[in-house]
């Protein structure tokens, strides 16, 4: 018996030698562009783009295949620093900067079909069949995949509520004047 453990644990340590060794030379390297617009990109690995994550959506970007735009989350802001880090045009008419949104259901129009959230990519949509679903707007990014698969249009986007956790002061208006 001590002489099979032995032996398996000195196979496991072999293998897992060799297995270390080719993945410091066989690692393949993702050219320096992807990494820079990767940093760029926020992260939540959303899917709002239309790619799997935000790896994939630098990789697109670096290739040509996808336009600076297409991270709603990141808004204008991020648009901006990536058509300067890519060195292309940009044009800012088509997006639209409304905040952040999240999905609500309707309980007068939600059927039970679990469509929604058999397409949520973060399992923020809660229910069963044949019973009304919530959303859970903490775990929501507003990726719309819900709203396009709900067959009653029983979901809406709304701006998220206000907690004590995520209210910031406003800004002042610019023209505003200083009363003393």
């Amino acid at each position: 018996m001590f002489t099979a453990v032995m032996a398996l644990a000195l196979m496991g340590g072999v293998l897992g030698y060799l297995l270390g060794i080719a993945a410091i030379h066989l690692r393949v390297e993702e050219p320096e562009i992807v990494q820079e617009l990767e940093a760029l990109l926020p992260g939540t690995n959303c899917g709002q783009c239309g790619f799997p994550g935000c790896p994939a959506g630098a990789r697109a970007l670096a290739e040509g295949t996808a336009p600076v735009t297409l991270c709603p989350p990141g808004g204008k802001p991020l648009a901006e620093a990536l058509a300067q880090k890519l060195g292309v045009e940009l044009d800012l008419s088509s997006m639209a900067d409304t905040g952040p949104r999240v999905a609500i259901v309707v309980e007068e129009q939600c059927i039970g079909c679990t469509r929604c959230f058999k397409v949520c990519p973060t399992d923020a949509i809660i229910g069963a069949p044949k019973q009304m679903h919530n959303v859970v707007t903490a775990a929501c990014t507003g990726c719309n995949k819900c709203i396009d698969i709900c067959p009653t249009m029983g979901i809406e986007m709304v701006a998220p509520a206000l907690t004590l956790s995520s209210w910031k002061w406003p800004k002042p208006e610019p023209d505003a004047e200083i009363q003393r």
